[in-house]
């Protein structure tokens, strides 16, 4: 078992939230390329057309009789929270994400755009159809765009935006850039410190990722999910005594009974194999 294996284990637990916060971008240039242009929010573009209304339709097709006259009668009634219930229970948060983005329409607050920016982009993992992919980064990322309208200065979704910007269009350092801008005055910052790391693993970049998972423990050194992902990048660079060292923070940290366990397990694992 590796470190990331063990993670994984730990994720399907208590520490799952804490993740889904963090998800690894899947897409990651060198963070520190410059390429000159301006990547302040003003200049972000987002595809206002772009929506999944044809997987709504296909999925609400495909549903069995019941399940598909539930779904009819909750629309006919536009009992908005319950239809994003029905779909969150039926395994396609995608299809959640639009009533969110309706929510938004109808409230129109930064907090509400917000919040469906985040359900569109945390339903990409989720997705079995790829073709459906770029179009959910599409919609979050004009749901943050409208978030930041309303508040210019809400960092989370300045951070959210530029991720979309990485991970989900052919312009990943339109993305960077915005996060180069927002270290600026806020290079404290644990997600934006956590994002900058995950490009960084994902880029095989594993010292400029130590570096970053450091950063965001000497900020908060109780952000123990950090420890798993700083020892996982040691490990990745075969250093087992520094993989060892970060997991016994870890574990000294954690209160999760099941996580100490597992982490100890896998520390005199190592420690054999050291010997």
């Amino acid at each position: 078992m590796s470190v990331k294996k063990t993670e994984v284990l730990l994720v399907c637990g208590a520490l799952i939230l804490s993740v889904l916060l963090f998800i690894a971008p899947k897409i990651a240039p060198k963070a520190d390329e410059d390429d000159g242009h301006n990547h302040s929010i003003q200049a972000v573009q987002a595809d206002n057309n772009a929506n999944i209304a044809v997987y709504l339709n296909m999925a609400i097709k495909n549903l069995e009789p019941s399940q598909k006259g539930t779904i009819e009668k909750l629309m006919t009634q536009n009992k908005q929270d319950s239809i994003s219930f029905f779909w969150d229970k039926a395994k396609r948060p995608d299809l959640a994400s639009i009533y969110f983005e309706e929510r938004a329409k109808v409230l129109n607050t930064a907090d509400e755009w917000y919040k469906a920016g985040n359900r569109y982009y945390y339903s990409i993992q989720f997705t079995q159809d790829k073709t459906e992919v770029p179009l959910l980064y599409q919609c979050a990322m004009r749901c943050f765009f409208k978030s930041l309208k309303l508040n210019p200065k809400n960092t989370d979704a300045k951070i959210m935006l530029a991720s979309c910007f990485v991970e989900g269009t052919p312009n990943p350092m339109e993305g960077i850039g915005m996060m180069k801008e927002i270290e600026k005055t806020d290079s404290n910052n644990v997600k934006l410190q956590l994002s900058f790391a995950f490009f960084s693993v994902k880029s095989g970049q594993m010292d400029k990722a130590i570096a970053r998972f450091n950063k965001v423990l000497a900020v908060d050194s109780n952000y123990i999910e950090a420890y798993l992902h700083l020892a996982d990048a040691y490990e990745q660079q075969n250093d087992t005594a520094k993989t060892i060292e970060v997991l016994k923070k870890y574990s000294r940290k954690t209160t999760d009974v099941t996580a100490k366990v597992e982490i100890n397990k896998y520390i005199e694992q190592l420690t054999t194999k050291q010997k």
